[in-house]
């Protein structure tokens, strides 16, 4: 199976997290969303340049056709959180009519993710500016979801920071009221983190990249195990 990834053109982080977390049964396919709108990864200019990538999914999809994708995801969720939760079927069908029925965001694929984990209230952690990060917020809470506990990383680039900044932004974020994680940004590395997280909270943890990965397996029923990535994609072998 075959997924085609839509990605932002300075992001240098989902490329290596999806390929080290992906089964054998899934090749992985990327395509860069190009932008004028200021530095990638930068806080200055990103909303405008986050909107911006939106113009250039055409030829994106399009140079992504040629490996003939079973699936194709949007793999920015800051987009989703800046045209709205309620803009979200708008959006995907703008998605779907470029690049096929099994097209879908990053943000569907975590909203999917949190309904199959049971959760209901969130502590959400971001990497965004102020805006974005409202936004963020906002998206979730019009989901359904309670947002108990908020922390936002004040950083000049998403592109720059670690693993373990993420893994202490999430132990920043948690709270005992909290039955989940959602660290938001694919962007920002968190593939080696979210079992020792679970570990040490003793609750599930939901990232973008994890979320991508686990809705893309359950689309294309790859029921391969994936082990090592937290319980998310532990149940990515047994699909609903």
């Amino acid at each position: 199976m075959r997924l085609g990834v839509l990605v932002p053109a300075g992001n240098p982080t989902i490329e290596p997290e999806l390929y080290r977390m992906a089964p054998r049964a899934l090749t992985i396919h990327f395509a860069r969303l190009d932008t004028l709108a200021g530095e990638p990864g930068g806080a200055d200019g990103m909303e405008r340049r986050t909107l911006g990538y939106l113009d250039s999914m055409p030829a994106a999809t399009r140079s992504l056709a040629a490996v003939k994708p079973d699936a194709v995801v949007l793999a920015h969720t800051a987009v989703s959180y800046l045209t709205t939760f309620a803009a979200e079927p708008a959006l995907l069908d703008r998605l779907r009519a470029l690049a096929g029925p099994h097209a879908f965001t990053a943000a569907g694929a975590i909203h999917a993710a949190l309904r199959h984990l049971g959760a209901r209230r969130l502590a959400l952690a971001t990497p965004y500016p102020e805006t974005i990060s409202t936004a963020a917020r906002t998206y979730w809470q019009a989901a359904g979801f309670e947002v108990v506990a908020h922390r936002r990383l004040d950083t000049p680039n998403i592109y720059d920071e670690t693993e373990e900044t993420a893994y202490n932004l999430a132990r920043a974020a948690d709270a005992p009221e909290a039955d989940t994680i959602l660290i938001s940004g694919t962007g920002l590395p968190t593939a080696g983190i979210v079992d020792r997280l679970e570990n040490d909270l003793g609750k599930p943890v939901v990232t973008s990249q994890a979320a991508t990965l686990w809705h893309a397996l359950q689309l294309l029923r790859v029921t391969e195990p994936v082990n090592g990535y937290g319980r998310l994609l532990t149940s990515a072998s047994h699909p609903r």
